[in-house]
């Protein structure tokens, strides 16, 4: 029996692969923390907010009844995203384990609460799916509007050190799967945000290739007029000293006597001689 393979089933595996490769990203990193024991210098935020997403959409596909895809890449990015999440919460400071607590506490249980008892108890059949796929979708796109930050600081700094080539690659061919995946099975809760992501994807990536090479300011060389006055300052300076040096410098006699002092003494002479005749 002949195995048949539609396009959005294709597109759907592709979008897996990839997202997978995605979500195993940040390995390198979480070595280093185990490494160093410490996880200082890292932010616990984009794996919340990453598990935060897998929830949604594994609820989501539960109800839609037709997203097998959807639920293999959410359930293998819950799971990373649990393991990354505890190891942070193991190796991080006793300040940024509160704060991912919180994190935990406010989306990933309040949150996802909330959108639980709203659905499950105010929605039913068709119209519960259609209020999680506009959820799913609004948080999609807020996520995909995040790099806006990133892309505003490398403008303003000039440099790419905060948005590595590779990692925006990759996250624009994801989206380009995923709009392709929803297309063909008519999902605009799936196709409608990764429109999105592909366009700030090559946005990104438009940016890497303006300031990838950052241009070094030449160093510049002193101005003619800075020169002549330079010199002037310093022709006045030498005038200065060599006036001082007149002052302040003995002048003496052929004996090595100072001829100063030898002056004010026959002044005084001179005087003492005048009074003794007057007196």
């Amino acid at each position: 029996m002949a195995l048949h393979l539609t396009w959005d089933f294709i597109f759907g595996v592709m979008a897996n692969i990839i997202s997978a490769m995605v979500c195993l990203a940040p390995l390198p990193t979480f070595y280093q923390i185990c490494k160093k024991k410490t996880s200082e210098g890292f932010q616990s935020i984009p794996y919340v907010i990453a598990l935060f997403s897998a929830m949604l959409w594994l609820f989501y596909a539960l109800f839609d009844g037709n997203s097998t895809l959807l639920v293999t890449i959410n359930s293998f990015t819950f799971f990373m995203e649990i393991g990354y999440i505890t190891v942070y919460i193991i190796y991080a400071t006793k300040k940024d384990r509160m704060f991912t607590i919180k994190l935990l506490l406010f989306f990933n249980v309040f949150g996802f609460g909330m959108i639980s008892i709203f659905t499950l108890f105010l929605t039913h059949g068709r119209q519960r799916v259609d209020v999680l796929g506009w959820i799913c979708m609004i948080f999609a796109l807020c996520v995909f509007v995040a790099p806006m930050g990133i892309m505003r600081k490398v403008i303003k700094t000039k440099s790419v050190e905060f948005m590595p080539f590779s990692l925006s690659f990759f996250l624009t061919l994801t989206a380009v799967m995923w709009f392709f995946y929803g297309f063909l099975k008519k999902d605009l809760y799936v196709a409608i945000p990764n429109t999105l992501g592909f366009l700030f994807g090559i946005a990104q990536m438009v940016l890497y290739l303006i300031y990838r090479n950052p241009k070094k300011l030449p160093a510049e060389e002193p101005k003619l007029s800075e020169l002549s006055d330079h010199i002037v300052d310093v022709a006045k300076l030498s005038a200065i000293c060599s006036e001082i040096n007149t002052v302040a410098v003995p002048q003496l006699n052929d004996n090595g006597n100072n001829v100063g002092d030898q002056k004010i003494k026959e002044e005084t002479e001179k005087t003492n001689l005048e009074l003794d005749v007057v007196v």
